[in-house]
Parts: structure tokens; C-alpha cells; sequence
């Protein structure tokens, strides 16, 4: 656990994992809902995870720079924003084309038979 938490698990629970990771949420919701292909997720993660990296240092003083801790809160977001954009992308392939897709689970649809 300590290559994801730096001063306390808690501020990496508040601020990166439900701060950063409902934004994130929401943010992969927003791309999918606007036909975006998924590779642009990856490019907004990474100024994202930067702003996010800020509020750390800014508020709790730990370390901007470290590449070890951007590469991991990174990970926890892009996970996150990977999860809203495969449910939203889910609902709108079996919405917008309900006589060839039938949804098979929350982040997936196949072809009606």
C-alpha cells in the first residue's frame, strides 16, 4: 500500500481515490457521451493527475515531483474514468441500437441473437 499513500492513507483515500476518482467517474461518462474514442481518456488523465498531484502538495505538503506517486494516483483515476466511460458507452450502444445490441453486463452489450 505504500507506493500508493505517501503522509496517510487517509488523504489518499478522501482526495485521490473519491475526490479524484468521482471525477474521473464523471469525466469518462462525459467522453463516452460524446462519441470520443477511448485513447482521448488517456491524454486527459494526464493533466488531470497533475491538477491532482497539486492539491496534494498545496494542501498536505507532500512531494510534487515524485514520478512514483503521479504514476499510481495516474492508475487510480484512469480506472476510475475507464469504468464511467465503459458503463456509459454500455448504455448507449444498447439504447441507441436496441435491435442489434442487448446488454450482458454493466460494462459490456453483444449482438441479439
Amino acid at each position: 500500500m505504500s507506493f500508493f499513500v505517501e503522509s496517510s492513507a487517509w488523504v489518499f483515500l478522501c482526495l485521490t481515490v473519491l475526490l479524484g476518482g468521482g471525477v474521473a467517474f464523471l469525466a469518462g461518462r462525459s467522453l463516452a457521451g460524446s462519441w470520443r474514442p477511448l485513447w482521448q481518456l488517456f491524454l486527459y488523465m494526464l493533466p488531470f493527475t497533475g491538477a491532482l498531484r497539486f492539491l496534494h502538495f498545496a494542501l498536505y505538503g507532500n512531494e510534487l515531483t515524485s514520478l512514483q506517486y503521479f504514476l499510481s494516483h495516474g492508475l487510480v483515476v484512469t480506472l476510475f474514468a475507464l469504468l464511467g466511460y465503459r458503463m456509459r458507452r454500455t448504455s448507449q450502444m444498447t439504447s441507441q441500437y436496441p435491435w442489434l445490441y442487448e446488454r450482458s453486463s454493466p460494462l459490456s452489450w453483444r449482438d441479439k441473437a
